[in-house]
């Protein structure tokens, strides 16, 4: 940075501007880390009950002095350009956001694995579905407002509201009143080592601990159980499948 730059009132436009976005992503990271802090001391459940209400005062903080800086109106806690939009351009942008997401996870896998190799970059993977699986159950329950114990139902529900629901493929099947099978047939990531010629990444530890955690976490009831994930041979119709039981 330049000497002469002691304040931001020193900074040009573009400078300004840049710290104006660096804010933001404190901000994100800040708030990540009063989560983690949270769930540390307290647990998961609890650091979950206490980010609903950080979140809803917080977001509406947040929001509606953005609202002022950048000149759009909030209505009912929306602003009112998403509200503008067409169905369609609303269903594209969550397909981007997903896409951001992933690009997001694979990004931070891939700083992991070059800096500290590829075991560490599996083990800080792993560990991370043990939070993001469990948080993104709550959030879908409180978006739908499934309640407490909303079933296979509710699981189903669920899974179609996931992050990866809007980029990859995926079915699910009833077995029985008691049972449903999930299968992801097309996965961004699969698929695209398999354009490139490559094999299959081994992304079954990983996926023990997602499945399970997001389905306990939608209902306690539910046991998940692995049909197969790479490095599992599987069949060409799909990359993975679980299995998730209801118990009486």
């Amino acid at each position: 940075m330049d000497n002469e730059i002691g304040s931001p009132e020193d900074l040009n436009q573009e400078g300004l501007a840049r710290y104006v976005l660096d804010m933001f992503h404190r901000t994100i990271v800040h708030y990540t880390m009063w989560f983690l802090e949270v769930e540390h001391q307290l647990g998961m459940k609890k650091a979950l009950d206490i980010m609903k209400k950080a979140h809803s005062d917080s977001y509406s903080v947040q929001m509606n002095r953005l609202a002022r800086a950048f000149g759009f109106e909030m209505v009912d806690g929306v602003p009112k350009q998403l509200l503008n939009m067409s169905k369609e351009k609303l269903l594209k942008l969550t397909t981007d956001l997903g896409v951001n997401w992933l690009a997001n996870d694979g990004i931070w896998f891939q700083s992991v694995e070059f800096s500290r190799g590829m075991y560490d970059a599996k083990r800080c993977n792993d560990s991370t579905w043990t939070r993001f699986s469990p948080f993104e159950a709550w959030s879908i329950k409180q978006l739908l407002g499934l309640g407490e114990h909303p079933g296979l139902e509710g699981l189903k529900k669920a899974l179609r509201f996931r992050m990866y629901a809007r980029i990859n493929v995926q079915s699910i099947i009833d077995e029985d009143e008691n049972t449903v099978v999930f299968q992801m047939n097309d996965c961004r990531v699969q698929s695209a080592r398999k354009r490139k010629g490559l094999d299959d990444y081994p992304c079954k530890s990983a996926g023990i601990v997602e499945y399970s955690y997001f389905a306990e976490s939608i209902d306690s009831r539910i046991t998940t159980e692995c049909i197969a994930c790479p490095p599992d041979e599987h069949p060409e119709e799909w990359f993975c499948a679980w299995r998730f039981r209801l118990r009486e």
